[in-house]
C-alpha cells in the first residue's frame, strides 16, 4: 500500500524567476494585441501632443485644491437654487404624461417656427385681424389651450398657498 500523502511541496521560486515569468506572459500579450496596443499608444501620442496628459497631471497634482473649488462653487447660494429647481422640473416631469410632454414641446417648436417666419416678414398686427384670427380653428384652439393652462395654474397655485395642515 503506499502511505498517505501529509505534505505538499510547493515550488519555490526566486524573484528573478518570478519577473522572467511575467515578462514572458506581457510578451504573449503584446504579441496577441499588437493592434490594439499601436491603436492605444497613437491615441497617447495624440494627447501627449495637443496638451491633454499634461493638463491631466497638473489636475491630478492639485487635486485638494480643485475639489475645494468645486466644493466652494457648488455649495454657492446660485448653484443650490438652480440643483433645487433641476430637481423639481424633473420630478414634475416624471409625474406628467410623456405623450401630453412630447405633443406640447412638438407645439411649441411648430409655434417657435411660425413665429419666427412672421418676425422676418416684418407685418404689422391689426386689431381687425385679430379678430379675424379667433375664427380660425388652429388659433382658436391655441387660445383655449392658453386659457384653460392658465386657468388650471391659477387654481394649483391658490392650493400651494393655503397652509398645509
Amino acid at each position: 500500500m503506499a502511505e498517505p500523502i501529509t505534505h505538499i511541496h510547493k515550488p519555490t521560486f526566486t524573484e528573478e524567476q518570478v519577473m522572467e515569468q511575467k515578462l514572458e506572459v506581457l510578451k504573449k500579450q503584446f504579441a496577441n494585441n499588437e493592434d490594439a496596443l499601436n491603436k492605444i499608444l497613437d491615441i497617447v501620442g495624440e494627447l501627449h501632443e495637443i496638451g491633454v496628459l499634461e493638463a491631466a497631471n497638473s489636475a491630478l497634482q492639485a487635486k485638494e485644491k480643485i475639489a475645494k473649488i468645486v466644493l466652494e462653487q457648488v455649495s454657492r447660494e446660485p448653484v443650490t437654487h438652480l440643483l433645487n429647481t433641476l430637481m423639481g422640473a424633473t420630478g414634475a416631469m416624471m409625474a406628467a404624461n410623456p405623450n401630453q410632454i412630447t405633443t406640447l414641446i412638438k407645439s411649441a417648436m411648430a409655434g417657435v417656427d411660425a413665429g419666427s417666419q412672421f418676425v422676418q416678414e416684418d407685418k404689422r398686427v391689426r386689431v381687425r385681424d385679430l379678430m379675424k384670427t379667433l375664427k380660425d380653428p388652429d388659433i382658436n384652439r391655441a387660445i383655449g389651450f392658453g386659457l384653460h393652462f392658465l386657468k388650471g395654474m391659477g387654481k394649483e397655485l391658490q392650493e400651494n398657498d393655503q397652509p398645509q395642515k
